[in-house]
């Protein structure tokens, strides 16, 4: 039997405890994390996302040192997988000084992409036909 994340059981757990104490109706996190993810058409990105996936397509190189790394999906938004599945990479934000909030996440499958412009709270699977 596979579990979904820990964060996802210990979430639950708490929302169905609170529906039997204080009464209602639970709502499990992970019903709440799949409406995170809709989807965007890959024309309606920021140019700024476009050449994010271009680098990824080329291999880099890529700005910051933290592009590629396996992204965790620690706040359980993303279909559950395997660690390394996912890896992060930076979308530039112009006039930011940081990295900014905006990312794509790209997973294993072919042209499984995720762009996120919140700093992973919600994510868009990218949509490449229109």
């Amino acid at each position: 039997m596979r579990f979904p994340p820990r964060l996802t059981r210990t979430g639950s757990l708490v929302a169905l405890l609170s529906a039997l104490l204080v009464g209602g109706t639970a709502v499990a996190p992970a019903d709440a994390a799949a409406t995170a993810v809709g989807s965007v058409c890959y024309g309606a990105l920021p140019a700024q996302a476009h050449d994010t996936l271009d680098l990824i397509a080329a291999g880099g190189p890529f700005p910051y040192p933290q592009d590629g790394v396996v992204f965790q999906n620690r706040e359980g938004v993303l279909p559950g997988q395997s660690t390394g599945y996912y890896h992060e990479y930076t979308v530039i934000t112009p006039g930011s000084p940081t990295r900014g909030a905006k990312r794509v996440v790209t997973g294993r499958k072919t042209r499984e992409d995720y762009y996120t412009s919140d700093h992973y709270v919600t994510f868009k699977l990218i949509d490449f036909t229109c």
